[in-house]
This record gives structure tokens, C-alpha cells and sequence, in this order.
């Protein structure tokens, strides 16, 4: 029986939605070739009765092309189309707000609320002239819109901080006076509770070596 499904290509063409499905799934399930299915199901967006009806050499040649998708190393995505609506990268990471960092900070560590953390970094753009544009206010409240965010945007983000070594706390210390200098201190000092940049970046760390060890 001749059985057709979409592999994604590219990583833009998976979703954090089905990232976060396959994480879920990686998590609990023991069995390496019932893994494999569940993988295919999540990112071919097929039935598993569908992923029971292929060859077993085709079975193992759709997972490695995933997992070699989910191995790179993506550039930072500037700007990407989502639901109709044109995303861009926060264009001055120095002018953040306040509320906008320690949401970041709060987020960027933890794949169960990768959106929230993405949606302060892309936010729909109002204005766009060649490679300059502007992009919406940050609202908390928008972050659902971005569970469908391509992994490219996703990983070149984290990518893009973790490799450039940048220190967020640096660039807002630069950028805040007075009782918002010193709030930004005391956020810092609850490291030992899992919160603040170092806490992030240890968890960034974390994610890039899980992404490292994934089988072929």
C-alpha cells in the first residue's frame, strides 16, 4: 500500500508546537522505534496508523532527516510570516523595558513557556523600510500567537545569545536608573532559585547540549 506524507525540509517548517510535543513524548517513552513513530506523527502531522503503514527503512531515513533538521545551528531569523502576519526580531535589544527583560529572563529557560519568551523577542511589525522596521508595543497577553513559531526563529534566537555571549543584565544595567537599576540587582540575586540571567543562561547551555546528543 503506497503511503504519502509531508517531511519537513527545512527547519523552518517546524513548529514550536510540534518541538514541545516531541520533547513531551522524548520524556516518557522507553521504546526507541515506537519514539521513531511518535516522530513522525508529531512533524509529518500524520496519524500513528498512517506511520504503522510504512517500510521500516523508510521509518528510520524520515527520523534521521528530522533529527539532522533539529541539529542545526540557525542564524538569527530577523523577520518571519506567521498566521498572515509579518514577525520581527527586537531591533534594539539595549532600549528593552524593564518588564520586557525580566520576562525574558524569566522564560527563555523553559520550553514549556518557549512562546512567552519568544513573544517578547518577535512582535508583528508596524512599519518596514528595506532592512529597518518597527514592531509593536510588548503585550504579555500575545504570547499564545506564537506557539506555530518556526524552530529556526526559535533556535537562532537562542543561538544568537548564547554564541554572541551576550549578558542581558549588561545591556539593562546600561540602559536603567535608579529603583529599576536596583530591582534589576535584587531579580538577580534569586539565581539560586532558578531565576536570572545566569540561572537562563545554565538552562540555555542545557538545551544546546540536549539538542547536541540527540541520536541519529
Amino acid at each position: 500500500m503506497e503511503v504519502k506524507i509531508t517531511i519537513p525540509s527545512k527547519l523552518s517548517e517546524i513548529t514550536l508546537r510540534q518541538y514541545k510535543a516531541f520533547l513531551k513524548v522524548q520524556e516518557t517513552e522507553t521504546n526507541d522505534k515506537i519514539l521513531n513513530a511518535q516522530i513522525i506523527r508529531i512533524f509529518c502531522s500524520v496519524p500513528m496508523e498512517t506511520v504503522m503503514l510504512l517500510k521500516l527503512q523508510d521509518v528510520n531515513d524520515i527520523t534521521k532527516t528530522i533529527y539532522d533538521l533539529l541539529e542545526q545551528k540557525p542564524a538569527l531569523v530577523s523577520k518571519f510570516k506567521l498566521n498572515g502576519n509579518q514577525y520581527g526580531f527586537i531591533p534594539q535589544l539595549d532600549e528593552m523595558s524593564f518588564g520586557e527583560y525580566i520576562d525574558l529572563d524569566t522564560f527563555i529557560g523553559d520550553w514549556d513557556k518557549m512562546e512567552k519568551a519568544m513573544n517578547v523577542l518577535y512582535r508583528p511589525v508596524l512599519v518596514s523600510l528595506k532592512d529597518k522596521y518597527s514592531i509593536e508595543d510588548y503585550n504579555i497577553d500575545t504570547s499564545d500567537a506564537l506557539i506555530d513559531i518556526p524552530m529556526d526563529a526559535v533556535l537562532g534566537a537562542i543561538f544568537f545569545f548564547w554564541n554572541l555571549g551576550i549578558d542581558l543584565s549588561t545591556v539593562m544595567m546600561n540602559s536603567l536608573e535608579g529603583e529599576q537599576a536596583q530591582a534589576l540587582m535584587e531579580h538577580q540575586t534569586l539565581e539560586e532559585n532558578g531565576v536570572g540571567i545566569k540561572a537562563s543562561m545554565d538552562y540555555l547551555k542545557e538545551i544546546l547540549d540536549e539538542l547536541k546528543i540527540l541520536p541519529n
